[in-house]
């Protein structure tokens, strides 16, 4: 007796295709129009994916912390670099991180990407079958809203990093602050925006009571 074929499978695949293509347009919007909705919902996805990946390669937690923040910044940096029809996102984002991380340990600061370079299959991190799909308008009222939240002096270091591509220690100079301060203040930053997002998003997902 033949018995019914399960769908789960493939509601799975169709997620992850979905992820996959959201997050490959999200890199050409940044690339293109500095989308700053869209690298909210890059780095909302992958930022914990890359620390995990580099506390995994034996990094401890603040070094993984500070070159997640790295990479995401070269992510919005050199985002017109990518091109969906050579890589998926991910492969391009984690060659990045897995290129910081070699400099790291070589104590060489120079970011490098080489998308033809041997490469774990990053794929899987796309695989995430409880995606959640929202329109650009409600992203960016919600990231609009988490930046509202932080103190001044968070925001600042966010817009000149993250919004007008300063690195750190052009951050430093500008506002004369020790550039330690300057990586404390955007980690806080970061955080406190990913929590935000994380609780409005739980609060959305909540059953209405009417």
């Amino acid at each position: 007796m033949n018995t019914s074929v399960p769908t789960q499978p493939k509601k799975r695949t169709d997620a992850a295709a979905e992820l996959r293509k959201r997050m490959g347009d999200n890199l050409v919007a940044i690339g293109r129009d500095r989308d700053e909705v869209a690298f909210a919902d890059v780095y909302s996805y992958y930022a914990g994916r890359v620390k995990s990946f580099l506390m995994g390669k034996g990094m401890v937690e603040e070094i993984a912390e500070e070159l997640t923040q790295e990479i995401m910044l070269t992510v919005w940096r050199r985002a017109e670099s990518y091109d969906p029809a050579k890589a998926a996102a991910s492969t391009w984002l984690f060659t990045i991180a897995r290129n910081r991380r070699i400099d790291y340990l070589r104590g060489n600061s120079r970011i490098e990407v080489e998308l033809d370079d041997e490469m774990l299959d990053i794929e899987t991190t796309e695989n995430d079958s409880q995606a959640k799909f929202v329109d650009d308008a409600q992203d960016s009222i919600r990231l609009k809203n988490a930046l509202e939240k932080l103190p001044q002096e968070q925001r600042q270091v966010m817009h000149l990093s993250y919004f007008r591509g300063q690195s750190h220690g052009a951050i430093a100079k500008w506002l004369d602050l020790p550039i330690g301060t300057v990586k404390s203040r955007i980690r806080l930053a970061m955080q406190a925006v990913r929590v935000s997002l994380q609780n409005e998003e739980e609060a959305l997902s909540e059953p209405s009571n009417d």
